[in-house]
Formats: C-alpha cells, sequence, structure tokens
C-alpha cells in the first residue's frame, strides 16, 4: 500500500477534526453530539473515521493540559489567540504528546496546510513557528534540539 493511500485518510480525518473542533470551541456543544452531526450530514467515505474520532476526543479531553504546555511557548495568552489559531496548535500539540508515529514535519505541514486553507493571513506563519519550537522544546523525534540546548 502506498503512502499517498494510507496518508490521505488522515489527511481528510484531520480537516474534519479541526471543523469539528472549531465547532465545539465556538458553540460549547458537546463533542459526541458534534461528532453524530458530522457523520450524519458529511461524506466520511474517503474519511478515516476511528482517526477522526480519536482526534476530536483526543484534542478535547487533553485540550486543558495542551494549553498549559503550550503557553510558555506563545506571546501572549492562550485565551487571546485567535480561534483557528488555537485550534491548530492544540491539534498539533496532541499529535506530537499521543500519535508519536505522525513524524513532526508531517504535523508542522499538515497544520500549516490547514492554517491557510481556513485561518487568517497570517495564522500559518504563528502556528508554523509555535508548533516548531514545541517540537524543539518538547524533544520530539526528529526535530532538532532547542537552540539553547
Amino acid at each position: 500500500m502506498s503512502d499517498a493511500v494510507d496518508w490521505e485518510p488522515r489527511r481528510r480525518a484531520r480537516r474534519r477534526a479541526l471543523q469539528a473542533l472549531y465547532q465545539r470551541d465556538i458553540t460549547g456543544d458537546d463533542v459526541d453530539d458534534i461528532i453524530i452531526q458530522f457523520m450524519d450530514t458529511q461524506d466520511f467515505s474517503a474519511v478515516d473515521e476511528a482517526y477522526f474520532k480519536q482526534l476530536v476526543h483526543g484534542v478535547d479531553t487533553e485540550a486543558e493540559s495542551l494549553q498549559g504546555d503550550l503557553e510558555p511557548l506563545l506571546d501572549r495568552p492562550f485565551k487571546q489567540l485567535d480561534t483557528m489559531e488555537r485550534i491548530l496548535l492544540l491539534l498539533g500539540a496532541w499529535h506530537y504528546r499521543f500519535d508519536p508515529e505522525v513524524p513532526w514535519t508531517v504535523v508542522v505541514t499538515e497544520a500549516v496546510d490547514l492554517a491557510n486553507r481556513f485561518g487568517s493571513a497570517q495564522t500559518h506563519s504563528y502556528v508554523n513557528a509555535v508548533l516548531d519550537r514545541a517540537a524543539r522544546a518538547w524533544n520530539v523525534p526528529g526535530a532538532s534540539p532547542p537552540a539553547d540546548a
């Protein structure tokens, strides 16, 4: 099986998860209700459904902890970030902490791609910089060591 076949359903799951987590952030609705709504109203035939659910539940469950991990790497309080920045950073941080088989470069590339699609003009640059700092600070496999190491 080729990488394109393996990764595309996950890429689509990541995109759907971002949208579901955005809806959760904006509405405060129950994450399980949002997942059901997404499954009922969107085409999931080419989406890794299990991965979508894992991402949404994982980020939702670990959001407070991940926020605390990210806070020292930010230039302003987490709550002052744009909604899309918050969600993308939580998604990237979740991958680093709980989905280590995804290479850090893929995490950053996917986050930047999603930021370009759904964020404001500067979202991609900010997300790229913070996730890069996080990978180095947290010693994510494959990332360069922190500059002060």
